[in-house]
């Protein structure tokens, strides 16, 4: 949620801010502004609504210099509007602010009995106010930033231009992604790697609690109490062609057709076939670590926490270990038990997830070890993690999860396989049968996609529809939840997931002529008590659209629409049967004509609690 871009070099500041925000508008926002400053006077522009409208702006009333901050702001404290907008000026002082300051209205109240006056209803206005606070006193805009920043309570990263220093721009960093762009005699500052992709690959990832500084003759990093930091930086292997549509007519429909890539992706160099072993090269855990482990904890949010319940299948089924599965703004306040036997797995495709990186500290502190699965390198949270497993599937633009949940259940897989050989319940021959599949499986997505027309007729068919029901037993039913949250997340149509032997226990109720309900019927052990809850909801006049493999038979008749999926194992079919769940969602969002890559109300990343 929120994004920043701030530039300093020697190039016109406020097109290249505003190439970043456009890259950043997946993140989701309801406004935007630009800053910029020349000649030592802050320019500001804002504008409430999509990016097109601060542009239009901008045409007739251009802003010039060559240092500047940006920001699009998804509303927490405030309305959307311009005046709640992003950038805040305060005597001199001008602010972008993505996080939550907790304590905004002890310090709003005790700064207006100093005189300040705050036209926003925003947590953000106060920082720019309380930093010209003690420019009055200190005059100096490096040491008023770091007393402000030390009154400050909450999750925060800023850029703060001083009209008294037009030459420097400072950033800072508690608890909010902020990642440093490093160029030829130039530097960027963003909350995402793609906002400054096309300029450089060259990325240093701020710690929480450091503070850089940018003039032309370079930047210095130091924790807030001003002790210096030494920083490397990291080359990133996207091409900014990865972040773009590619001839899609959606990112989320780039996205659907990349995950044959990206799966193939997350295998590579994994596999040791000839040795029946699993090579997960960022664990940093050994076999006896692993093998000390009685428990394990997954926490995750949202779509990672679908993957999660998968992945329960996956560790107690291969290893035999009891898997607890929590959403990750519940596990903290519960008292989790968790001590140095327990191997708590965080899920989160950005890796900046508040709640998930909330959790890590939690298990942490309780002497847990902790591994996460991730597709952001050097985010918050693979960096705080004891070791991580990276997706390798590359930017995620659409707000809606999809090749980051697919390569997140074969990360799950991989891992289950490695933990499995390193507890002696998978023999080297056996593995090596398991990671068959698991090479076959880019090839059968791919066949799954050819799917896609039929799914796109039946979503025309299905598009007024006001409900829909998915149901799904087993491993299944993870994928059952997900279907329905996709749904719901881009075609703002109702929709439940429940596990098929559940219907009976209420959800039947809900079903009539009007109701489609998507059933997931692979043919393996449940196949026989799914399709008995399919004629059950036959019987009450619902509209079945039934996914299963094998020979359609006499499943076609009891069926309004029936897709056949290639067949895997069991263990992976979770992965092939995802991809109608995504297919279907996009497709009736496209026929509803809703924003599908940035749909209302959402952001790719949940930065704040």
């Amino acid at each position: 949620m929120c994004g920043i871009v701030g530039y300093v070099g020697g190039r016109e500041a406020a097109p290249i801010i505003l190439d970043g925000l456009r890259r950043l508008e997946y993140r989701g926002y309801d406004s935007a502004g630009i800053a910029t400053l020349n000649v030592g006077k802050v320019d500001i522009r804002r504008a409430e609504g999509k990016l097109f409208n601060l542009e239009s702006r901008m045409h007739s009333h251009p802003v010039e210099g060559k240092i500047g901050i940006g920001h699009t702001r998804w509303a927490t404290h405030g309305k959307p509007s311009e005046i709640n907008a992003h950038p805040h000026y305060a005597g001199g002082i001008v602010v972008v602010h993505n996080g939550i300051i907790e304590n905004y209205l002890d310090l709003k109240e005790r700064l207006r009995g100093r005189g300040h006056n705050f036209p926003s209803d925003t947590d953000t206005e106060i920082i720019a106010h309380l930093v010209e606070d003690h420019l009055r006193h200190c005059h100096d805009f490096e040491q008023a930033v770091r007393k402000a920043l030390s009154e400050v309570r909450g999750a925060y990263a800023v850029g703060i231009l001083c009209e008294q220093e037009p030459e420097k721009l400072i950033v800072a960093k508690q608890g909010s992604p902020l990642v440093i762009g490093r160029g030829e005699g130039e530097y960027f500052v963003a909350s995402d790697i793609p906002a400054m992709l096309s300029h450089t690959r060259e990325m240093i990832f701020l710690e929480d609690g450091e503070f850089a500084v940018f003039t032309s003759a370079g930047m210095q990093v130091s924790t807030l109490a001003g002790e210096p930091v030494a920083k490397q930086a990291k080359t990133i292997t996207w091409s900014p062609l990865m972040a773009e549509k590619g001839g899609y007519k959606h990112f989320m429909l780039k996205e659907i057709y990349e995950q044959p890539r990206a799966i193939a992706d997350t295998l590579a160099g994994r596999l040791q076939d000839d040795h029946g072993e699993v090579y997960l090269e960022d664990l940093n855990l050994e076999d006896a670590d692993l093998q000390a482990i009685d428990k394990v904890t997954i926490v995750a949010c949202g779509t990672s926490w679908h993957a999660g319940l998968v992945g329960k299948f996956y560790i107690e089924k291969l290893v035999r270990l009891p898997v607890e599965i929590d959403i990750g703004s519940e596990f903290r306040y519960r008292d989790p038990l968790v001590d140095g036997r327990t191997l708590v797995l965080l899920i989160s495709q950005s890796g900046e997830t508040a709640d998930t990186l909330a959790g890590l500290w939690e298990a942490r502190d309780k002497g847990g070890r902790t591994v996460c699965i991730c597709n952001v390198v050097d985010s918050s949270i693979a960096r705080a993690s004891d070791g991580v497993i990276y997706t390798h599937a590359g930017p995620e633009i659409g707000v809606a999860s999809t090749k980051a949940f697919t390569t997140q259940l074969v990360a799950l897989y991989l891992f289950a396989l490695r933990l499995a050989r390193a507890k002696g319940q998978l023999t080297p021959v056996a593995c090596r049968e398991l990671m068959q599949d698991l090479l076959t499986l880019p090839r059968k997505v791919e066949e799954t996609l050819e799917l896609d027309s039929r799914i796109e007729e039946i979503a025309r068919e299905q598009m007024t529809a006001r409900d829909f029901l998915y149901l799904g037993r087993g491993n299944q039913y993870p994928i059952a939840l997900e279907g329905a949250l996709k749904l719901k997340e881009i075609s703002y149509i109702h929709a439940e997931g429940y596990p098929a032997g559940e219907m009976k226990h209420g959800p039947i109720a809900l079903i009539d002529e009007q109701m489609p309900v998507v059933i997931l019927a692979p043919r393996n052990a449940t196949y026989d008590k799914v399709v008995a809850n399919m004629e059950e909801v036959r019987a009450r006049g619902g509209k079945v659209i039934a996914i299963t493999t094998g020979e359609a038979g006499s499943l076609e008749e009891s069926c309004d629409a029936l897709l056949v999926v290639p067949e895997t194992s069991d263990d992976l079919m979770p992965i092939i049967t995802s991809i109608p769940m995504q297919l279907l969602a996009y497709h009736v969002a496209v026929c509803k004509g809703t924003d599908v890559d940035q749909p209302r109300n959402l952001a790719k990343s949940v930065t704040v609690e």
